[in-house]
């Protein structure tokens, strides 16, 4: 049975459905005091319709844009957490929903790679690639942070 939309949200819900570490979500609470979930007994966290769509802008602007963790305060400082919210919330639906999953190409047999010629032009980066390729450099760097925080203890 799914949740209704204004229903709160544990931590590894919002982990799940946005595909994000819990570990993730905890970091950025320290680092975007906008992000206040409930907090019950135990320590459980339970976040609001609009702190899962703050949640979702940010991850917009940190993997599909290529925003910088203090790019992001700047902006929620400057535009205020509502308009950042819904703005950069519904770019990334719109952009989830396009880079979806291309379709398969099938071939009965091999095809030869093209040569390379002396005079070739590299073609410009696809707006969807370049979302992929700030992702992978956005979970690089944070897995190089993790790296270094984990020698210094």
């Amino acid at each position: 049975m799914d949740k209704s939309p204004d229903a709160f949200r544990t931590i590894s819900e919002v982990g799940e459905d946005m595909d994000l570490p819990q570990h993730v979500l905890r970091f950025w609470e320290t680092r975007f005091p906008q992000i206040k979930p409930l907090k019950r007994g135990g320590g459980r966290r339970y976040y609001r319709p609009d702190d899962v769509a703050l949640l979702r802008a940010i991850k917009q602007l940190l993997y599909g844009q290529g925003y910088t963790i203090k790019g992001v305060q700047k902006l929620l400082k400057e535009q205020g957490v509502a308009s950042v919210a819904l703005r950069f919330a519904a770019e990334g639906e719109a952009e989830s929903a396009q880079v979806e999953a291309p379709t398969p190409r099938v071939t009965t047999r091999a095809e030869p790679a093209a040569a390379p010629s002396s005079g070739a032009k590299t073609k410009p980066v696809e707006s969807g690639d370049l979302a992929v390729l700030r992702s992978a450099l956005a979970d690089l760097r944070e897995a190089e942070r993790l790296l270094a925080a984990a020698r210094s203890t």
